[in-house]
């Protein structure tokens, strides 16, 4: 799995201070700070980016308001459902408004400085790499993309670009976070070689393991259907794929996996430095048996998982199994754990030589078994630098300031891992020999053509 984290600079080749900071003849600018005049929480012009929104509703309509309240100029709104975006609309009454994010993008050339994209994930690749190839800052919520191909190419042209890049893995940012990688590096667990990663979410919040629709509905008079399905395939609208039932299907999204998996693999794959798995393999109960109604089919996910993941030993790292469970699935509670405490429902577990530590998602604080570890972690220095934030990552990123902690270049090997169990979800049952470098199931070549989407005409990821 190609590896772009390291890079030789920290900051992005361009950024909007870079841009304005200069005369016509070369000189540098002085901006005196606002505060220096005597106000304060004034964001000076100079110092604003120029932000447009693809997906103006939802989580994506969150992120665009929190990159406001961060001192981001909204001067654009993409969404293909005028409901959806109400808010949006109303909040923003100057920004521009667009139902096809080509045609914002291109008419917008000028205006715009950097991209945010939340959208169902099956616009993500095509709607990031657009940005991207105009040169914009891309922020995109997670899972990066759809499907392992698109991945890797955003991931190539955000690197290639120089743009600053983040995806939304809110909990990278987190102090828990950074103490579970403190602690876990200095030993506090001693030698960990197993992993326990988990979620709630398949089939509380959208229906897995059913059939498609055979109603015809009507269109909502808001919604421009076309373009909501982008480069998927044509099917008659209906409303359990959309606003919010996505996620389940197949051709939209990634379910629970890769709703949640980017939240909670993140910080094995961070703390243990995991790199791409050698193998991986998928079932739908501890025993391997299948479910009643939980057999694999065509449009949606299965009900029910669990994916086993080995990754192979690093330098003096030892490998590690990781175990995904979904659907109400989840590990045994680690011995000695009080009885009136229970596991998280959204979680990961780490099975030291020592003892466990266990967190919630979205890098929450760590705590250890048995408890006396937690006076050795006392002990552990606090090494990693700490975040001003996930959101105000990305906003200094686009200023010229450092890469964010979860640019593309680590949120795109990140997001393979997780679209490779997903992948995995398409045979379950069979052990996965995994090529990262080629992209390619050496074991199961009939998976192959599911590594990459099949756009409809008239869409293109280049």
């Amino acid at each position: 799995m190609t590896n772009l984290h390291e890079n030789k600079s920290d900051a992005p080749k361009s950024s909007r201070r870079t841009f304005l900071g200069a005369t016509a003849g070369g000189a540098l600018a002085t901006i005196v700070p606002r505060h220096v005049l005597g106000g304060t929480g004034f964001v000076p012009p100079s110092e604003r980016i120029n932000l447009a929104g693809i997906g103006a509703g939802g989580m994506g309509g969150g992120d665009i308001a929190t990159l406001a309240r961060l001192g981001a100029n909204v001067v654009a709104l993409c969404d293909v459902d005028d409901e959806r975006a109400a808010g949006s609309y109303a909040a923003f009454p100057k920004a521009r408004r667009y139902k096809d994010f080509r045609v914002m993008l291109d008419k917008e050339a000028k205006n715009i400085d950097a991209v945010s994209v939340g959208t169902p994930d099956h616009i993500h690749a095509v709607a990031s790499m657009a940005a991207i190839r105009a040169g914009k800052h891309v922020y995109c919520q997670k899972p990066l993309t759809r499907t392992l191909h698109e991945c890797r190419q955003v991931t190539k042209a955000a690197h290639a670009a120089g743009v600053a890049t983040q995806m939304g893995n809110q909990g990278h940012a987190t102090e828990g976070a950074r103490l579970t990688n403190e602690w876990i590096r200095a030993g506090v667990l001693g030698t960990v070689r197993e992993v326990h990663v988990w979620s709630d979410r398949a089939g509380r919040l959208w229906k897995q393991g059913i059939g498609r629709p055979t109603g015809t509905l009507p269109v909502p008079a808001t919604l421009n259907w076309n373009l909501w399905l982008g480069p998927i395939r044509e099917r008659p609208y209906h409303p359990a794929y959309a606003p919010v039932s996505w996620r389940g299907w197949w051709d939209f999204g990634t379910g629970a996996l890769g709703d949640m998996g980017c939240h909670i693999i993140d910080h094995p794959v961070w703390a243990l430095d995991l790199g791409a798995p050698s193998t991986v393999e998928a079932r739908t109960t501890l025993d391997g048996s299948v479910l009643e109604g939980n057999k694999p089919n065509t449009e949606t996910f299965p009900i029910a998982a669990i994916i086993y993941y080995d990754f192979p030993q690093r330098g003096k790292r030892p490998a590690v199994r990781m175990t995904w469970y979904d659907g109400g699935l989840m590990p045994p509670a680690p011995a000695g754990m009080p009885l009136n405490q229970r596991l998280p429902g959204n979680g990961v577990l780490y099975v030291g030589t020592k003892g466990v530590l266990y967190h919630s998602s979205h890098g929450g604080m760590p705590q250890l078994l048995p408890t006396e570890l937690h006076q050795n972690a006392k002990k552990v220095p606090k090494t990693m630098k700490r975040s001003p934030g996930h959101y105000e990552e990305w906003v200094a990123a686009c200023k010229g300031g450092p890469r964010p902690v979860s640019n593309f270049g680590y949120s795109g090997p990140l997001t393979e891992i997780v679209l490779l169990g997903v992948l995995a979800l398409r045979a379950p049952g069979q052990r996965l020999e995994w090529d990262s470098e080629n992209l390619k199931v050496k074991n199961a070549p009939e998976l192959n053509p599911f590594v990459r989407a099949e756009y409809r005409k008239g869409w293109t990821l280049v």
